[in-house]
């Protein structure tokens, strides 16, 4: 019966592999009650226990190349009201490799620009730190100074603030990361990328063609498994050097050599629109 009922899954309720072993796993689960309680159906427990899993296909990991990445930020329009936000968090999640809800749940307290480091509280309440580009903290203080929204009573300690003045949520930096992808690549290359974990696959891809060791990509990450991060390994990494320069170029530079900083200040060096401004 049990069989059946997993065939059924499969061939009339069109469920994928990964659905049929879940039910599974909840059944097994089941038998080894039964075995516990019920001694004398120790065999309809062993019976259940043995029907073997379904090995399903592996999607390849979704990660942005880095000259995906550069045209990403590249789009982001930083006159926008909330350009400045939206350019901080894409930054801060390629540079830090943090989940959406890791991102969403950050306090203000959590970043220490002194040292340059961020704290992320992940998974099971457990917190780890991790180093930030200098060009990161730049740009998170310039938000944080310059572009912030101010937040409604009760949701001052959140670092980023949405359109509501409130705190995000995961669903919101989903829809940040989706609108910006969405405008820069096709909809063919969409299809296999997660919007925010695509920043967080290239994290962990550019550690490693940067030469770090699995065990610092692991602990940058937050995975509890190291066999979660040994996924990484199976990749290849060709990479155009040209491109490769490029984005270290990027991610080692400061605000002041960047184009799309240098373009929202430049009302600063204008002689007449400062004179304009002393007159008002």
């Amino acid at each position: 019966m049990i069989v059946a009922f997993l065939v059924d899954l499969e061939e009339e309720r069109n469920n994928a592999i990964r659905t049929r072993n879940l039910r599974l796993a909840s059944l097994k689960s089941l038998a080894k009650m039964i075995r516990l309680l019920y001694p004398e159906l120790l065999a309809y427990g062993d019976c259940i226990l043995l029907i073997p899993q379904k090995r399903a296909q592996k999607k390849l990991i979704g990660y942005l190349h880095q000259e995906e990445i550069l045209s990403v930020l590249s789009s982001i329009n930083l006159k926008k009201k909330d350009g400045m936000r939206d350019y901080a968090i894409l930054n801060l999640l390629l540079d830090s490799g943090a989940r959406a809800a890791e991102i969403a749940g950050l306090q203000l307290d959590y970043f220490d620009n002194r040292n340059n480091t961020m704290a992320l509280l992940g998974k099971g309440n457990r917190y780890r730190q991790v180093s930030l580009w200098p060009r990161t903290v730049e740009l998170l203080n310039c938000y944080f100074e310059q572009h912030r929204r101010r937040p409604k009573f009760g949701h001052g300690h959140w670092l980023f603030i949405n359109q509501r003045a409130e705190g995000f949520t995961r669903h919101g930096i989903y829809r940040i990361c989706k609108k910006y992808l969405q405008a820069v690549l096709p909809p063919k290359r969409m299809a296999v990328l997660n919007p925010v974990h695509s920043f967080r696959h290239s994290c962990a891809m550019n550690m490693l063609g940067a030469g770090a060791s699995i065990t610092e990509i692991r602990n940058r990450l937050g995975h509890e498994n190291i066999n979660s991060t040994m996924v990484y390994l199976k990749m290849e990494l060709k990479q155009k050097k040209e491109v490769q320069k490029q984005f270290l170029h990027y991610t080692r530079s400061l605000l002041t050599a960047d184009p799309q900083i240098e373009e929202l200040t430049a009302w600063e060096g204008d002689r007449e629109i400062l004179t304009w401004l002393d007159s008002l």
